[in-house]
């Protein structure tokens, strides 16, 4: 290979142009200059800048300049800013700005619609003449308390991107950088209506965004669910339906209550991000890839900034995404069949982070391919993969990762933990991925078969101890224990993994003269466990299964308790029916008593089904589930009524199935199909369980069908 070094920028992209434009292969030509500089020198966060300080006109100049890695976590200032609009977000209402520092509503109006019961402790409102003296203010106000972070609910894609509009409307530079610099925007690759926002001198903050990439699951990532969640209250205005009617309505006609329903969406972003610890999740996570904070995904680009700099330092560079050949995918984790039933003392043994650990104990690693395709001994792999026993990357970085994270779980440091172990778990995916360079069959085949072949052979040990494994998934088994004293089943746990363990490290230095990381943990006593049958088949289950932890808990994996799209009813007929088969207690009355009440038309509001459009609705033509019948009756009596669409693009539907067929909840006008509920809800959550009990729905309804004429 040839490296040319350039000048300046100008010169690298107009060299890189003219040898495409000539064929010329180019390796890693799609990096960018900033990045390349800082992850050839290990910069991740932290800098230090020396030099000699040169005063020039209105600037100072550092000549000589040298940057060096310096570790450094910053105390960084934020802002949380929430804007209010009318239904259409056509017209600016108010901006709340809410921090440690400042509680502030600027609103459009006049001081006379200050009502005196307003507590001028709880917030700061000050009114404005209009929209461009509104936006004035909102842009002094951040300058003046020049926070490092601005934080909201979709605040890029909503409250930036309206302001910037607004602004636009107006004629007023949306100036919210440093040094007064305006906001560059940048429109996503695959989607018309999502932009990323670089503000000079600050970062925005979505929290939406960086709950998803800290691995937060929320059946709804609206503010209203998740503050809901995790701080047990909410927005002032309930229903979130109507919302857009009652603030236009306040705005009109109480305008100090509008002003607390701003603030307090501002409080509630405020809140989870300090009881979650996002910020610093952000800034961890920043320290150790390279990454931008408000770079949310980006897991190549991780990959990139740790694994290029120390490749070139091994004597070589890395193909250009475009010149990839390998075109096979791998199969994905190892799933076993399962034995139905329910169980008694079922214990859960899992593999602690079983891909990075195989990637420890067998060098899979780019480098170590390419060496170890030319090695007379490497570590054998699948498809053909040889990897070197000298020559390797990956396994490193993991092993400084593991221990970085051991480290933290030891101080109690769970945002850096959690951190360590999302980027560490990354590598398999981002290896697997055609958007990385290193992506090769080769490589990945080499992670998940092999963990199929350590799930299986781990089985045969364990029953070779004579016990049973009932189902096993990708990086763990279920063992039957049955009858057995409860005081013996810890022992028996820890025992089988400590066992597995000596096992495998005598197999893999045995079989591949390698050091063994596979670290099997025993982690769960399932008191009682149900493994259910595929339905309308006698075949067990996969990927779906309960079991009662202790005498209180239940865990869920797949079933209807942890599905979005089953009614809330179904839903908690799941959770108490199967808690009273598993203490073996009575459950006929519990069944006839639901049944009964859902005939009475007591449940109306927990049978709503919800569901994601994840296409536009014009694109469903073939097959037209039941959510889009619904969200196109809903787009239709809005069209009537002058309302702007709500579903046209995608989103989330609520729905009832009623006499007419699917009905969007806002505007049902059929009554209810109780007997769907009755069929298709509760009935298949029922038989999965009861069927094990020599008993049915249908037989325990059989017996009153008088009530439910």
């Amino acid at each position: 290979m040839s490296a040319l070094y350039l000048g300046s920028q100008r010169h690298l992209f107009d060299c890189r142009k003219k040898l495409a434009s000539r064929s010329v292969q180019l390796a890693e030509s799609d990096i960018r200059p900033t990045d390349r500089f800082l992850m050839e020198r290990f910069i991740t966060g932290g800098a230090s800048v020396s030099g000699q300080i040169v005063k020039a006109q209105g600037f100072i100049e550092m000549e000589n300049a040298r940057l060096q890695t310096l570790e450094y976590r910053p105390q960084l200032e934020a802002v949380s800013i929430d804007i209010e609009t009318d239904y259409a977000a056509d017209t600016l209402y108010s901006i709340a700005l809410y921090s440690n520092k400042t509680s502030t509503v600027l609103m459009i109006g006049s001081n006379a619609a200050a009502k005196p019961e307003l507590d001028r402790t709880e917030l700061s409102l000050r009114f404005f003449e209009d929209e461009a003296a509104l936006l004035q203010a909102f842009l002094e106000y951040i300058r003046v308390l020049d926070p490092d972070v601005l934080m909201g609910w979709n605040v890029v894609n909503f409250d930036l991107r309206r302001l910037q509009e607004f602004a636009d409307r107006a004629g007023i530079p949306l100036q919210l950088g440093r040094n007064g610099e305006v906001i560059l925007w940048r429109k996503a690759i695959q989607s018309n209506d999502r932009y990323y926002a670089l503000i000079p001198g600050r970062v925005a903050l979505d929290g939406i965004e960086l709950m998803r990439s800290a691995t937060y699951q929320f059946e709804n990532f609206s503010l209203e669910y998740v503050a809901r969640q995790l701080l047990h209250r909410g927005k002032l205005i309930d229903d979130v339906d109507q919302r857009g009617a009652e603030i236009t309505a306040l705005f009109e006609a109480d305008k100090p209550a509008l002003a607390r329903y701003n603030l307090e969406d501002c409080r509630l972003v405020w809140d989870i991000f300090c009881q979650e610890n996002l910020l610093g999740f952000a800034i961890e996570r920043s320290l150790l890839t390279g990454l931008e904070l408000d770079r949310y995904g980006g897991s190549v680009a991780a990959l990139d900034f740790l694994y290029l700099p120390r490749l070139h330092r091994s004597g070589y560079v890395a193909p250009a995404r475009e010149h990839l050949e390998s075109a096979n995918i791998s199969p994905g984790g190892y799933v076993m069949g399962s034995l139905p039933g329910l169980h008694d003392n079922v214990i859960l043994l899992d593999f602690k982070s079983l891909y990075p650990s195989i990637i420890r104990s067998f060098h899979v690693d780019p480098l170590a391919l390419v060496v170890g395709l030319e090695e007379t001994d490497a570590i054998e792999g699948y498809d053909g993969g040889m990897f070197s026993r000298t020559h390797f990357i990956l396994p490193d970085l993991i092993e400084r990762l593991w221990a970085a994270r051991d480290e933290a779980k030891a101080k109690g440091n769970a945002v850096l933990s959690q951190a360590i172990k999302i980027i560490m778990n990354s590598f398999y995916g981002v290896l697997g991925t055609q958007g990385c360079r290193f992506f090769d069959s080769r490589l990945v085949s080499s992670i998940t078969r092999r963990g199929h072949e350590i799930i299986i052979a781990s089985k045969k040990f364990i029953e070779a101890q004579g016990y049973q494994v009932i189902y096993g998934d990708t990086d763990s088994v279920f063992v039957l224990l049955g009858t057995i004293d409860a005081a013996s089943v810890a022992e028996i746990g820890t025992g089988l993994a400590n066992q597995l363990n000596t096992w495998w490290r005598e197999k893999l230095l045995t079989e591949h003269r390698v050091e063994s990381y596979l670290e099997i943990e025993f982690e769960t006593h399932f008191n009682r466990f149900l493994m259910p049958t595929v339905r309308g088949s006698e075949a067990g289950s996969k990927k779906r299964y309960a079991g009662l932890i202790g005498e209180d808990k239940i865990l869920f994996k797949g079933l209807e308790t942890v599905r979005s799209d089953w009614s809330p009813l179904a839903r908690e007929f799941q959770k108490v029916l199967y808690k009273d088969v598993f203490l073996d207690r009575p459950f006929e009355g519990y069944i006839k008593q639901v049944v009964t009440n859902l005939l009475d038309g007591k449940y109306e509001a927990e049978l709503v089904l919800r569901k994601r459009l994840r296409r536009k609705l014009d694109d469903y033509v073939k097959n037209v589930p039941p959510h889009v019948q619904a969200a196109r009756k809903a787009e239709a009596i809005r069209q009537e009524r002058g309302l702007p669409s709500l579903y046209e693009s995608g989103g989330w539907i609520e729905y009832l199935m009623t006499a007419c067929g699917p009905e969007p909840r806002l505007y049902r006008q059929s009554p209810i199909d109780y007997e769907f509920y009755i069929d298709k809800q509760l009935t298949p959550i029922a038989d999965a369980i009861l069927v094990f009990k020599s008993s049915s729905m249908a037989k325990i309804l059989d017996r009153q069908m008088g009530l439910f004429v």
